[in-house]
Formats: structure tokens, C-alpha cells, sequence
């Protein structure tokens, strides 16, 4: 550089105003392996004749309904979850204008097409997108790798209802109910021949309440001498009427709603109150949220299925139920943890003929020598003899059967329980260690149940099943990561059990395009 010379720093020009001839082609402006020709080549190759149907001829035009999932399942690959947010990028995002044509639909329609549209029809759409991925070979339908998850609901934390609390309200009446009727009998004893009889032992609703107060005021008028009644009690009873079959209409009502349950949110009566591991307030409180299962396989979700209850064990029927249904193929085999390795779903899965890669809640725990050894008293861990049908405790004596009686489990699963007794434990030095009972130790056994686990325990500690085990952790679980932490869905935006599951079928389908994407 000449000493003493200097130069201009330039720049490129900027025609911010300039008129163009020809508008540009948003085609060219989306790349060739851009996402969103993903989407758009997809959901083309899939029949969509199940959503047209559900619009009526005649009237104005609708937007297309191919469009708007489009618009959708795109929106939610990017972590847009707001019908107003959607409605925002269909304006200003050069990808969401090329995928809808230039089309504006407004978050009215958005809401109504995902809320209504989407609704039972949206689950055998994502079952083609599903079958299409596998003729592609990116994925297995006869490997299922299972889990679940808890995602809080649209509703108010605080807007609970208990069953519980329902239950124990009940009572409170009844007994008070029971309680003015011993002060009539008591107070026209004196007077009438025959006192009131007390109400049916059975349970209260409103009818009989009503009938039990009219009984009760006809019971204390009979008194002659007004001044033997007692003021407070002619109030209860004046309350009583006003307000107490109400109270118990709205205690049916609620119950009718609960189906079974033990709690639900007045701003979202189907999201069941849970506890989540994602806590904000680190007091472990319980929100109303809803069970989320899915099945993988190679990280894409294969099948999903929104729950009410917050226990894995009992999701496993109807999700596998609903996964063949649409999806028109039995599986080989199932890989799931020990929330699903109950009776009932060993059984489940072993009619069926679907091999059963579900460890129960015992089994990582006699995977351990130390607590094994620690734990060789417990019933688990018993020598039993088949033929024979006796068990055998460490010190070598019989336990013999007692007989059977037939029980249920927890969730009503019919049961046949055994009880075994010791043929002696008279002198025996390791009683006290053994069991705490008077006499002969007695222990009652499920011999189905304990014959499923015996042959799980076989299988998981094949080659096979510990690779299963293995990879069942990097498998299903980061799917959930992914959709919760990567593309923080947290919370759902709908509320209802059916407008949910469309939201998660939105997510599903959305998680798959993206990893093929």
C-alpha cells in the first residue's frame, strides 16, 4: 500500500425497494433435502380418503385437508405447538408457505381441524406412515421395545377431586344421618308407641336422605312439648335438607366421571392426578397429567397409546391391543421393564404366543449374590418341587400344601393362591431367621405367577435377553427424552383423552419424519 493513500470501505448494494419484474419461486428457495419436502412427499404417498370424509359437500370451501396436516405434523417437528403460533409461521416462514401453498388459515380453523378433524382418524394414518417407514427397511415390525411415560395435562394443579375424599364425605353424612335419628327416637320415645325406625345400614343418596329427614322433622313435631327439642338439632336439620342431597347428587356425579379412578381435575376430568419426575417445586406433588405408552423399534415410535392410570402394569393390554389392531401384525417379541412384568401380562403375552423380554419387580434384586444370600428365606426364593408340590427351607424340611382359594389382585386379575405349612419347625435353629410366626411357618404362594417368573428369569439371562436388557435403555427411552427435554413438550396444549391422543399421534408422527428427516 502507497504511504498517504487511502481507501473507501465498500459495500454490496441493497435493493430493499426494488420492483421486481417476476415474483420469486418459493420452490427454488426450499432446498432439494430440506425437511419439509420430507413431509410433503410422505404424507402424499399416504391414503388420506378416511380425513376427507369427514367433510360435508355443499357450503363454502375448506382448506385441504392434506394441507393443513401437513402444516401440522411440520409445525410440531419444530417445536411449534400454538394453533395462534402456527397461524404466525404460515406467514413469514418461507417453508410453512411453500408446504401450504401461500394458504393463511387462521388459528380458528387450525384448532378446529387438529381439535375435531384429527379425532379417531389420525391413528391409522400414522399406522400407514408407520408401514411405509418399514417396506423402506428403517425399521422392524416383529421387535418391541415398551415403556411409558407421565406428561402433565391442560389443567389446573390445584383443581382436584379425590375418590377418596368422596367416600369418606359419605360416611360423615351417614353418621350424622344415624345420629339424629338416635336424638328423634330418644326425644319421641316418651310420646309415640312405636319410634322411628334408623335408616337402611346400606349406602345414602339423595332420595333416602330426603326420606330420612322428612321422617325425622315428622318424629320431633310429634313432640307435644316443643322445648324438649333442641334448637341446634332442628337447625342441622333445616341444612341438612337444603343442602345435603345436592351434595350427594354432585358425590354421583363425580363418581360417574371418576369410572374407577382415584382422583381427576375439574379443568380436565380426564387427566388422573399423578406423580411426576419432572417437579418444578421438588416436593414430589402430584399434577394431573396423562400415561403416555409407546412401542420402538430403531427409536421410531411404532404404536402409542394415552392412559388414566398411572401404573404401567395394567396400559400393557390395551396398548398391545390397539398396536395390532392397527398395524395388522402380531409382534415376536416385547421388551419392557418390571412396571409390566405382572401375572396378568405374562399370561397376556404367553396365549398369544409373543415372547416376553419383561423382567418383574423381583429381578434385579436376585441379580445380586449379597442380597440373594440376605433374602434366602423369602418365599422367592424357596426350592419348590413340582411333583412332589412342596416347598423346602434352608434348614431341609417340607412345606406341604394346604389347599388353594381363589383371590384378586390389585387391579381385579383373578388369582389362586396356595398355602403351604412347615411339616415342623420345633427346634429348628434357624426359626428366627426364618419367620416370626407362632407355631409352623405357613406361607401362601401364587404358583402361576411364580412359574411365569421362574421362565422369565430364564430367558432374560440368555444371550439373547441381555442384550435385549441392554439395549431396551438406549432403545425407547431416549425417544422420550428427545420429545419432553429436545423439544420441550412438557405439558399437552388440548384437553380431553381424545383430543390428547391426536396430539400425541401429532407428536409421534412428528418424531418419525424428523429422525427420517
Amino acid at each position: 500500500m502507497a504511504r498517504g493513500k487511502s481507501y473507501k470501505v465498500s459495500f454490496k448494494p441493497t435493493f430493499q425497494n426494488q420492483v421486481m419484474l417476476f415474483p420469486p419461486d418459493l420452490n427454488e428457495m426450499v432446498s432439494a433435502d430440506h425437511p419439509v419436502r420430507i413431509v410433503d412427499q410422505i404424507i402424499d404417498g399416504i391414503d388420506l380418503r378416511v380425513l376427507v370424509a369427514r367433510y360435508k359437500a355443499g357450503g363454502t370451501s375448506s382448506y385441504s385437508p392434506s394441507m393443513l396436516l401437513k402444516v401440522l405434523v411440520y409445525a410440531y417437528m419444530n417445536n411449534i405447538y400454538s394453533s395462534r403460533k402456527i397461524e404466525d409461521v404460515l406467514k413469514r416462514d418461507i417453508y410453512f408457505m411453500w408446504l401450504s401453498g401461500m394458504s393463511k388459515p387462521d388459528h380458528n380453523t387450525i384448532s378446529r381441524f387438529r381439535s375435531n378433524r384429527l379425532q379417531e382418524i389420525l391413528q391409522p394414518i400414522f399406522s400407514q406412515v408407520v408401514l411405509l417407514l418399514c417396506t423402506e427397511g428403517l425399521l422392524s415390525l416383529k421387535e418391541l421395545y415398551t415403556d411409558g411415560t407421565k406428561i402433565e395435562a391442560n389443567a389446573n394443579r390445584y383443581s382436584f377431586v379425590w375418590g377418596k375424599s368422596i367416600t369418606n364425605n359419605r360416611e360423615k353424612i351417614k353418621e350424622q344421618l344415624n345420629e339424629l335419628w338416635k336424638y328423634a327416637q330418644s326425644v319421641a320415645a316418651a310420646e309415640l308407641n312405636s319410634p322411628p325406625d334408623p335408616p337402611d345400614p346400606g349406602p345414602v343418596d339423595s332420595s333416602k336422605v330426603r326420606e330420612a329427614i322428612e321422617q325425622i322433622n315428622q318424629a320431633l313435631d310429634s313432640v307435644k312439648n316443643e322445648k324438649k327439642v333442641d334448637p341446634k338439632i332442628r337447625q342441622k336439620l333445616n341444612y341438612a335438607r337444603k343442602n345435603w342431597p345436592d351434595t350427594l347428587d354432585k358425590y354421583d356425579k363425580q363418581e360417574q366421571i371418576l369410572n374407577g379412578r382415584k382422583s381427576y381435575s375439574k379443568t380436565d376430568t380426564d387427566a388422573t392426578f399423578m406423580r411426576m419426575k419432572e417437579d418444578h417445586m421438588k416436593n414430589g406433588q402430584l399434577k394431573p397429567a396423562y400415561n403416555v405408552q409407546i412401542s420402538t423399534n430403531n427409536q421410531y415410535i411404532l404404536s402409542y397409546s394415552i392412559h388414566q392410570n398411572p401404573g404401567d402394569t395394567l396400559t400393557l393390554p390395551t396398548h398391545l391391543s390397539s398396536h395390532i389392531k392397527h398395524l395388522k401384525i402380531k409382534p415376536s417379541n416385547i421388551t419392557a421393564d418390571a412396571g409390566y412384568g405382572s401375572e396378568q401380562n405374562y399370561k397376556l403375552l404367553e396365549s398369544k404366543k409373543i415372547t416376553a423380554y419383561v423382567k418383574h419387580n423381583q429381578f434385579d434384586r436376585n441379580q445380586n449374590e449379597k442380597i440373594r444370600l440376605k433374602k434366602r428365606f423369602t418365599v422367592d426364593q424357596l426350592p419348590y418341587d413340582q411333583q412332589e408340590d412342596v416347598f423346602t427351607c434352608p434348614a431341609g424340611k417340607k412345606l406341604i400344601n394346604q389347599g388353594s382359594s381363589q383371590s384378586q389382585s390389585s387391579s381385579g386379575y383373578p388369582q389362586v393362591i396356595t398355602k403351604y405349612q412347615c411339616e415342623s419347625c420345633s427346634y429348628c435353629r434357624l426359626k428366627n431367621q426364618c419367620h416370626g410366626q407362632k407355631g409352623n411357618r405357613v406361607i401362601e404362594v401364587n404358583l402361576q405367577y411364580r412359574r411365569l417368573k421362574t421362565k422369565a428369569d430364564k430367558r432374560l439371562n440368555t444371550k439373547k435377553g441381555i442384550a435385549k436388557r441392554k439395549k431396551r435403555s438406549y432403545e425407547v427411552e431416549p425417544v422420550f427424552a428427545n420429545i419432553k427435554h429436545n423439544h420441550q413438550f412438557k405439558r399437552f396444549m388440548l384437553r380431553g383423552l381424545e383430543k390428547v391422543t391426536v396430539e400425541m399421534g401429532l407428536l409421534a408422527l412428528a418424531h418419525n419424519l424428523r429422525k427420517v428427516a
